[in-house]
């Protein structure tokens, strides 16, 4: 496993900060079991901060007729919306929240084409609040098919992520097994799928990204 290119400075400023922080407490305390619990807490800490940045290797059998979950997290919305930004029309709308702990790289769901990008800034609501889906700082990305099947998903920040990043660019080639970008913190990823798909999930249920099938195109 390895640390995401996004994760070193956020990683060495970390680290820099833990130690001149103990460093500092240790002076004004000099009390050796009060060292102890500091240091631990640190170490706790810092490893945590170095696991969020994890890039698992994942093997992805690509098939043009399974949508896969662009992110790891938790399936907390599934229903039908009107989706008005790109698309124009009633769509299956799938959220997956993803948790401090979860891994924040983000997979297309489909191969194709990215048809469409835009970047929005915005709050940073709760990530399991209705609002976030279009309040919040997020991204739009659109691929299409080469059945001409289009699939939105959004990158959307919550209220500790502060960073969204989008690899893509409009007219790029989308493949399943490539990385399409990265947020940093808690967030979530909505995606919307044509009604005529199979869900393949329910609400509550842990999606591991670039691997657990959400839906299947009829």
């Amino acid at each position: 496993m390895k640390i995401h290119n996004e994760g070193f400075k956020i990683i060495t400023l970390f680290f820099l900060l833990l130690v001149g922080v103990d460093c500092v407490l240790i002076y004004f305390i000099p009390i050796a079991w009060i060292w102890s619990i500091l240091l631990g807490a640190s170490i706790i800490f810092f490893f945590l901060i170095v696991s969020f940045f994890r890039v698992p290797k994942r093997g992805v059998t690509i098939d043009g007729n399974k949508i896969l979950a662009p992110s790891d997290g938790k399936v907390v919305v599934i229903e039908e919306v009107m989706e008005t930004e790109y698309l124009n029309d009633k769509y299956t709308q799938i959220s997956i929240f993803m948790s401090p702990l979860n891994v924040h790289c983000q997979w297309y769901p489909i191969n194709g084409i990215v048809k469409y990008f835009k970047y929005h800034p915005g709050k940073y609501l709760v990530a399991w609040h209705p609002k976030s889906s279009t309040e919040n700082e997020r991204t739009t990305i659109v691929v299409e098919d080469t059945e001409g099947r289009k699939i939105l998903f959004r990158q959307i920040a919550g209220a500790v992520a502060r960073r969204i990043v989008y690899f893509g660019k409009e007219g790029e080639e989308a493949r399943q097994d490539k990385e399409a970008g990265f947020i940093k913190f808690g967030s979530r990823i909505d995606v919307f799928i044509p009604l005529k798909s199979t869900i393949n999930v329910k609400i509550g249920e842990n999606v591991v990204g670039s691997q657990t099938v959400l839906a299947n195109f009829d």
